[in-house]
């Protein structure tokens, strides 16, 4: 949830759509409590754990397809404050009386419910045998995740949280479209800054009036339109503290008993504000009726001597003492606005709250000192335990298991050759053959890459041909995707040439694939400019005979072609055929294609007769 009131809303308009290398080769941190959220929301099918199979999926999607390093974050325990909210939020959908629920105090058993955190146990066992980090949050995920961007552990957080930048975030990721050419929905706090004048603190201000996660209600009667209007008139250093006093009934707005603006009374001295001049009632400018009646005042402008001219509906006079009541008029509106909001706001107790106020400023969310930072790093995946894994939680084939992560492999095997090229083998079974064509995917190139089987592996059991129940097994898994989620698999092709060598067709980045091999992508750069060279020279040696061929005779012209000259000769030519007609004035189809040349084939026949 995050900031109540529609919060994403108010920033909707700043949002950046990124393109798919934006993450390459960047470190994001993710709140995997907002995955399994998601998991839970998306699928409510038959799917056998469904919390496994797309963190599964989206993670090697992550990492392969967008180039990515994952940095996944968990919930510690949660606040007081935030369980307490917790059970609000169940007692309101249950529909049951908030006056006797139970609040939360430290010490009390805060918790989440054992399937989740169940969900929680089994993705980051998961995540640990994939070799990618996992880190512990102190309390919100989210929190942790703003404090790496923050502090520049990572570059980007993926959540849905909007409180994130409550916590310093810098850039979040707030949804991810995979099968679009932009499919990152970012929001950079640069950008919120730029375009609303809100800062950190004006966002916990925001916060505090109109609810979040550990105060669902915010103050009665507010909105996030009036708190953003509120909040916008101080600055970042002081919005805090004039809060503080507005809570505490400190403010000078309330001393003296003052409730509303309107109970001032207009005081007699030479500061007061001049008295409005009387105005015409007919053209509605300063003077009387009875002056303008026989001559045009001075702001009509007329060369009509009779008098000016009658004032438009809805006219306002822009004399100097009607803007000087007009900005008076104003000044006291919004002053009395605030006065209200003000009012609202001293009517809440134990307003703002510090302890929220306290968390959100808190720049200690993990279990590690400042100064030493957290323990990051990536490691390989450790295959055979990861499909006995799988095989027991999803009962998956092996097969098809090591098929699906074969992305990953071929992106970790690219990534050590671009380091240090060393001669191994991908899986320890395919060797990079060659680049067979550059692919288009959504916008972007990639490079297919064609792996070769060794002789060596050929008799290996590591790695065997999914059989037809396992592609239906494939089948049924793809049919319960969502299309707007990251979980869609990169399948590898599976080819056998007539000499029985087993090949991997796979799609790769570019770059990754021209810093690891750059010879094989010079080669095939090469071909690939021989071939257009060709096909080139090709095409003109084709058009220069086309040419000839059209300046002899007999040659047969393309149907658009025929179709223009053959309408011409109709057009023009002359004593044509007589018309055959069935004595009703209306002629028959005979004598209509008795126009046209029996040479002609039936098609283009009927386009004449019916175009």
């Amino acid at each position: 949830m995050g900031v109540g009131g529609h919060f994403w809303d108010l920033l909707k308009p700043y949002a950046r759509t990124e393109g798919f290398d934006f993450l390459r080769n960047k470190r994001v941190a993710v709140d995997l409590s907002y995955w399994i959220v998601q998991h839970e929301t998306a699928i409510k099918t038959h799917v056998r754990k469904p919390h496994i199979r797309l963190t599964f999926f989206r993670t090697i999607n992550l990492f392969s397809k967008f180039g990515a390093f994952p940095v996944f974050v968990i919930d510690g325990t949660p606040s007081p404050l935030k369980s307490q909210a917790r059970i609000a939020r169940f007692f309101r959908a249950s529909g049951i009386d908030l006056s006797d629920f139970p609040v939360a105090e430290e010490g009390f058993p805060v918790e989440r419910n054992g399937a989740f955190s169940t969900c929680v146990r089994e993705c980051v066992e998961l995540l640990e045998l994939l070799g990618l980090p996992v880190v512990k949050a102190k309390g919100e995920a989210e929190a942790l995740c703003a404090q790496l961007n923050s502090e520049g552990y990572v570059d980007a957080c993926i959540t849905a949280d909007s409180d994130a930048f409550l916590y310093g975030a810098k850039c979040v990721i707030k949804c991810v479209q995979p099968n679009s050419k932009e499919p990152f929905e970012c929001y950079h706090i640069s950008d919120i800054e730029a375009g609303t004048g809100l800062k950190r603190k004006h966002l916990i201000a925001i916060s505090l009036l109109v609810g979040n996660d550990h105060d669902l209600d915010g103050v009665q009667g507010i909105g996030l339109d009036t708190a953003l209007r509120f909040v916008q008139a101080f600055a970042e250093d002081e919005i805090l503290n004039r809060l503080y006093e507005i809570g505490n009934g400190d403010t000078p707005l309330f001393q003296g008993g003052i409730k509303s603006i309107d109970d001032h009374t207009p005081s007699s001295d030479k500061s007061s504000p001049k008295i409005r001049c009387c105005h015409c009632s007919f053209c509605g400018h300063p003077g009387s009726k009875r002056a303008h009646y026989k001559f045009s005042c001075e702001y009509c402008s007329t060369s009509n001597v009779e008098g000016c001219m009658k004032k438009p509906d809805g006219f306002k006079c822009d004399c100097p003492s009607c803007g000087v009541a007009q900005k008076e008029k104003e000044q006291k509106r919004k002053e009395n606005w605030r006065m209200k909001v003000c009012n609202k706001i001293a009517l809440q107790t134990n307003f703002p709250n510090e302890k929220i106020i306290a968390m959100y400023l808190c720049d200690n969310h993990g279990y590690f000192a400042a100064k030493d930072g957290p323990c990051i790093s990536w490691g390989s995946p450790k295959t055979e335990m990861l499909v006995d894994f799988l095989a027991f939680n999803q009962i998956w084939e092996p097969s098809y298991i090591r098929r699906m992560m074969l992305p990953m492999l071929s992106t970790i095997f690219l990534r050590e050759m671009a380091v240090n090229s060393v001669k191994t083998l991908l899986y320890g079974q395919y060797e990079f053959d060659s680049v067979l064509r550059v692919k288009i995917r959504y916008g972007h190139p990639f490079y297919l890459v064609k792996w070769r089987k060794v002789a060596s592996a050929l008799g290996s059991a590591m790695y065997t041909i999914p059989t037809e129940e396992s592609d239906r097994q494939q089948d049924v898994i793809a049919s319960d995707e969502s299309p707007n989620l990251l979980e869609g698999p990169d399948v590898p092709e599976i080819h056998v040439d007539e000499e029985g060598y087993f090949y991997l067709l796979t799609d790769e980045n570019m770059d990754l694939v021209q810093a690891a091999f750059p010879e094989k992508v010079d080669s095939f750069l090469r071909e690939k400019e021989l071939k257009e060279s060709k096909r080139r020279k090709s095409s003109s040696l084709r058009s220069e005979r086309t040419i000839e061929k059209s300046e002899s005779k007999g040659v047969q012209l393309s149907i658009t072609e025929f179709y223009r000259s053959t309408k011409v000769q109709i057009q023009v030519k002359p004593g044509g055929p007589d018309k055959v007609s069935d004595g009703s004035g209306v002629e028959n189809s005979k004598g209509k294609r008795e126009v046209s040349s029996p040479n002609i084939s039936k098609s283009v026949r009927r386009r004449l007769l019916f175009n």
